[in-house]
C-alpha cells in the first residue's frame, strides 16, 4: 500500500487532516459487524452473488447507522478488472464514487476468475466504506490515501473481522510518500501475540 502525494496547495488542510485522524471509534456491539462479515464470508464460500450482495448491504447499513451517515450503495461485480501495459498490470479490488454514493467491489480475481480470499474482499468493502466516511462524516473535498486513511480501513477491517489490531508501520518514499514495511507490521504482530 502506498499512500498518495501530498497536494501542493489546494485541499492541503484537508490532506493533512486525513493523515491526523489514524482511528475510528467502534461499534460497541462490533460483534453485530463481526455476525455480519462472517455472512459475507459464507456467501463468498458458496459462490452466491445475490447473497454476498445482500450480506454487504447489511454490512454497509449497519456501519452507517453506526457512524451516523447516508447509506451508500453496493455492486458486488464478478472478475477485477485488469489493466495491462507492457511492463505490468494492475487490478480494480474496489471503488467509490462520491457523486452517486456507490461502492463496487470485485469478487473474482482477474485472471482465473476464482472467488477472491474474503480477507481481501472485506478488506476492501472496509477501505471504499472509509472512502465515504471521508466525504460523509468527515466532510473532506476529497480522499486521499494518507497514512491516517488506512489506518483508519485497518480499525473497520479488524472490528469487523473479530481479530485484534495490527500497527503499521511506515517508510517514506520520493515524492512525500509512504509505503506500509510489511515485514516489520508482521513482525510487531507476532511480537505483540508472543508477549500476551
Amino acid at each position: 500500500m502506498l499512500t498518495d502525494a501530498p497536494p501542493r496547495k489546494s485541499n492541503r488542510a484537508g490532506f493533512l487532516e486525513s493523515e491526523r485522524i489514524n482511528t475510528l471509534d467502534l461499534p460497541p456491539q462490533s460483534e453485530s459487524l463481526l455476525r455480519i462479515a462472517q455472512s459475507i464470508e459464507r456467501a463468498m464460500r458458496a459462490g452466491a452473488t445475490p447473497d454476498v450482495r445482500r450480506a454487504c448491504e447489511d454490512f454497509l447499513k449497519a456501519a452507517s447507522e453506526f457512524y451516523k451517515v447516508a447509506d451508500c450503495g453496493i455492486r458486488v461485480l464478478a472478475a477485477r478488472p485488469l489493466r495491462v501495459r507492457e511492463s505490468w498490470s494492475t487490478e480494480l479490488f474496489g471503488d467509490y464514487t462520491s457523486e452517486t454514493m456507490l461502492i463496487r467491489v470485485w469478487m473474482r480475481t482477474a485472471v482465473r476468475k476464482e472467488i477472491t480470499s474474503f480477507g481481501t474482499f472485506l478488506t476492501t468493502l472496509c477501505h471504499e466504506f472509509c472512502h465515504h466516511l471521508d466525504y460523509q462524516k468527515f466532510g473532506f473535498h476529497d480522499s486521499w490515501h494518507t497514512r491516517g486513511f488506512y489506518a483508519r480501513a485497518a480499525v473497520l477491517y479488524h472490528c469487523a473481522r473479530g481479530t485484534p489490531p495490527k500497527k503499521l508501520f511506515w517508510v517514506p518514499t520520493a515524492g512525500g510518500r509512504w509505503r506500509i514495511d510489511w515485514p516489520r507490521t508482521n513482525r510487531s504482530r507476532k511480537t505483540d501475540a508472543a508477549s500476551v
